[in-house]
């Protein structure tokens, strides 16, 4: 070959490569950290599916963000730490810049690596409570809702059925968790209401993954406590529910935390789970334009996750709203550094911290009534944390409380106090914020 030809091709081969690159550069990868197997997949299926399908709905009905097409890249995690941190290598290398883990452990795994790795950790509702302060955890966030904050909204609901926070004097409260990182988070914040309140509280671990509960629950029987908090996870929650029916303990005194009160939780249990409560970070309504949207340009098309099999479902919507947060995030940070254009971690982080959901920007998204307003900055990676009560109707769950705001002057204590211990521990500068 002549060197003329050997250098058109060079350049013909060399533009080629610059027109794919050019291409690549135009999608944003959205890491999908999922469990589709194991004990847990009961849990972790539908809010996969429901990621998933926001995700695909924002390229079919929007065409991308802005021109920016979205990829959502799954990695099976198992609700594995070591497995999950091989997923978060392997997403980060296809380019992810935002990470939900589901799972406490993962999370607890990653927070170290990700200030060196400029990663976004977007723990919604479970991990590290304290990494709300984000003068101290600058790349995690824990919006909308932290269990701690569940722990004070669902004591603020029990007071509230026993008629009061006097009544809870000399009241017991049982506390039946999985064994594992997510279950010990809001131990102490149980024990300061307990102490505060004066109820015994009574902390009934559970070895995971929880299959196995028929001496728990006789055991929980001998307690006689007059509500239990239930904070399991995957195919556990069924068989607490089942169990708790079987040594006649009421499921309308059991509340469950979101990720125990899901609709393969109770549907799992069948009719003994009619009038378990449950705690969420939104609502539980189906009839949303967001549904309508989904059905419509994903569903009718047979283009939603598994045929649709979970579409609507508690976890659906929840998984949905993890991606809409994470698409969110990305927009902000669009109207920052530029329309168009993929954002880095660095910009994705910036974007969280100017995510501002007014009751007006909620209801464009088509979720209208069923999250409350959410504005996060440099300092608070939370928001004000409001949960509501929800209550099975055997087909259903329906509100049975408005929403409730946890007593965050009575955390934020705790969450400034478990910050500081860790970057005394880290040797980590804490970082200058503004107050909001």
């Amino acid at each position: 070959m002549k060197a003329s030809k050997w250098i058109a091709s060079l350049v013909a081969g060399a533009a080629l490569a610059g027109s794919a690159f050019a291409a690549l550069a135009q999608e944003q990868v959205i890491p999908s950290m999922v469990y589709r197997t194991g004990p847990y997949a009961p849990s972790g299926i539908p809010v996969a599916d429901g990621f998933a399908d926001y995700i695909n709905l924002v390229n079919e009905r929007d065409g991308g963000l802005n021109g920016v097409k979205l990829r959502n890249e799954e990695c099976e995690t198992q609700y594995n730490t070591e497995r999950g941190v091989e997923c978060y290598e392997r997403l980060k290398a296809l380019g992810g810049t935002i990470f939900s883990p589901y799972s406490t452990g993962i999370t607890y795994a990653l927070i170290d690596r990700a200030p060196t790795d400029k990663s976004v950790i977007f723990s919604m509702g479970y991990g590290r409570a304290a990494a709300t302060v984000g003068n101290i955890f600058p790349w995690v966030f824990t919006a909308p809702a932290t269990y701690w904050g569940g722990a004070s909204a669902g004591i603020q609901y029990i007071a509230k059925e026993l008629g009061g926070k006097d009544k809870m004097k000399g009241k017991k409260v049982a506390y039946v968790y999985i064994d594992i990182a997510y279950g010990k988070e809001p131990i102490p914040v149980f024990q300061n209401y307990a102490q505060e309140l004066g109820f015994q509280l009574e902390l009934v671990p559970v070895p995971a993954p929880g299959l196995e509960q028929k001496s728990i629950w006789l055991q929980i029987r001998q307690m006689r406590p007059d509500y239990v908090y239930l904070q399991g996870w995957g195919a556990m929650n069924a068989v607490s529910l089942k169990e708790a029916a079987a040594v006649g303990f009421a499921r309308e005194k059991m509340v469950g935390v979101w990720w125990a009160s899901q609709d393969s939780d109770v549907q799992a249990a069948g009719a003994v789970a009619k009038g378990y409560k449950g705690l969420t970070f939104h609502g539980a309504s189906k009839d949303l334009q967001l549904l309508k949207d989904l059905k419509k340009h994903l569903l009718d098309k047979g283009k939603a996750s598994q045929g649709g099999k979970h579409f609507g479902e508690i976890g659906y919507l929840r998984g949905a709203m993890n991606a809409m947060l994470t698409v969110e995030a990305l927009r902000a940070a669009q109207e920052k550094h530029g329309k168009g254009k993929v954002m880095n971690g660095e910009q994705s982080r910036d974007g969280f911290e100017a995510l501002n959901l007014t009751d007006a920007s909620i209801d464009k998204l088509g979720l209208k009534g069923f999250l409350q307003p959410l504005k996060l900055a440099c300092d608070n990676h939370l928001g004000d944390g409001k949960i509501q009560v929800v209550q099975w109707q055997g087909d259903q769950w329906k509100p049975v409380s408005d929403w409730i705001l946890p007593e965050n002057q009575k955390l934020w204590p705790l969450y400034l106090k478990d910050a500081d211990a860790y970057a005394r521990e880290k040797n980590v500068a804490s970082r200058s914020c503004a107050r909001s």
